[in-house]
């Protein structure tokens, strides 16, 4: 009797080029040398601290990058993502998002021990500032090169797509120059350190009374006009910006926090929980923390107005607890902290009052939608699979229902990764649009 043996094909790993192994190792020697500087030893010798640490980091992603635009044909490939541990909560999943989230705790409350390590970026704060690093230089300094080296990433990976290009290129830019080289830059002329492209509710000093009589008593025209873009934006550029385009304009081409998620965290978004339950916990959570800063700005303001013993204790109470609970702890060391864990919009999705209110008018008061073919969909799960908000696309693309979830940033990667063309993202009436 003749035996038919059948093969089961294993899962295998992409191969690395020559370059993408250099590029790794000068990585992991500039993350080496970062490290060390925790020792203080290169106290005297900053220049060379700075290039081979961040400098060298930044470099080797850069030569691990670029090798990817000759990976066949333009196209998403996510070949082998579930399958390694960093990707897939695996073991180095886990040591990244612990070695993160620790990062962050140091930073936000005991930057003492971060000493060593603030000055590699020492040699570009004098450039820029004349002043020696803080900490939230060195913050801000990572934080940019992420975008920056990652976001070349993206443009890599999704060549074939014009839209994730310009949305990619429009975050690298915001962050880089609105976020990074504009406040230093005020900072270096003796202005205050402004952030234009963050509004209430998500920097929440844009209304706070005390910020703004501060703001208008700094002498020249600036400050006042920084007091003027702030609640223009806030109270009315806001809506309308979303009315015409959806919170995308503002979650995918601006925010810092979703540049961040959409370079650094694109890898891990197949991580985001897809359940209902998921879902139900996304809702009372991010609508609760919109309610949390609305009441503490309302009471910060009667208390401005009114005084009161009653209300200034009420007011600062709540005000410290949302920079603690909201600002630092959420935002930053879970925020990011958890990316290899639950993806990379943990922040966006549970946690952002700016998201919130903007979900609530593109759900109600927007023309932007994600349009569905149900009749080409061939339930394959990729628009599911990758989209970091956690919806369930395919159940909308079966259907043939447009999408319209408050939580939808426009980010288009479903798009993008269905082989079918079955999900567009478009502007149009507002009447009517959650019909199929």
């Amino acid at each position: 009797m003749n035996l038919i043996q059948i093969e089961i094909p294993q899962p295998t790993h992409p191969k690395e080029s020559i370059m993408k192994k250099i590029g790794l190792a000068m990585f992991a020697l500039g993350m080496l040398v970062f490290l060390s500087g925790a020792t203080g030893a290169f106290e005297n010798i900053k220049l060379f601290y700075c290039l081979g640490s961040l400098g060298l980091a930044a470099l080797g992603g850069v030569l691990f990058i670029l090798p990817s635009r000759n990976d066949g044909l333009p196209g998403i490939k996510n070949n082998g993502v579930m399958f390694r541990a960093i990707s897939n909560r695996g073991a180095l999943a886990w040591m990244t998002s612990v070695f993160l989230t620790g990062f962050y705790i140091l930073l936000y409350w005991y930057p003492e021990y971060l000493k060593g390590l603030i000055t590699s970026t020492d040699v570009i704060s004098f450039g820029m500032t004349g002043k020696a690093a803080t900490q939230w230089f060195l913050y801000g300094t990572i934080y940019t090169l992420a975008i920056l080296v990652m976001g070349m990433k993206m443009i890599i990976k999704y060549r074939h797509s014009r839209y994730q290009i310009v949305r990619t290129i429009s975050v690298m830019f915001f962050q880089l120059v609105f976020a990074y080289l504009i406040p230093h830059i005020l900072e270096a002329f003796q202005q205050p350190e402004y952030y234009f492209t963050y509004f209430w509710p998500l920097k929440t000093s844009v209304l706070f009374p005390n910020d703004l009589q501060w703001l208008k008593s700094q002498p020249g025209a600036l400050p006042q006009f920084m007091v003027f873009w702030g609640v223009i934006m806030s109270i009315i550029g806001v809506p309308i910006l979303t009315y015409f385009f959806g919170k995308r304009w503002y979650c995918s081409y601006v925010c810092g926090c979703g540049g961040l998620a959409e370079t650094l965290g694109d890898p891990y978004r197949q991580n985001s929980d897809k359940s209902l339950k998921s879902w139900k916990v996304e809702r009372w959570m991010v609508h609760s923390v919109l309610v949390f800063i609305t009441v503490t700005t309302g009471l910060l303001w009667a208390n401005s107005i009114y005084g009161g013993e009653l209300l200034g204790s009420a007011s600062m109470y709540f005000s410290r607890w949302y920079g603690f609970l909201i600002g630092a702890a959420f935002s930053g060391v879970i925020g990011v902290g958890f990316y290899p864990i639950m993806g990379a919009r943990v922040w966006c999705r549970f946690g952002c009052p700016q998201a919130a209110i903007l979900g609530i008018f593109q759900k109600y008061f927007s023309r932007f939608r994600i349009t569905t073919n149900g009749s080409q969909c061939i339930s394959c799960g990729n628009c599911s699979t990758y989209c970091e908000m956690g919806i369930d696309v395919r159940a909308y693309a079966q259907r043939g229902e447009n999408i319209v979830r408050a939580s939808c940033v426009g980010c288009g990667v479903c798009s993008s990764v269905c082989p079918r063309g079955v999900l567009n993202l478009e502007n149009g009436p507002v009447r009517g649009r959650v019909s199929t």
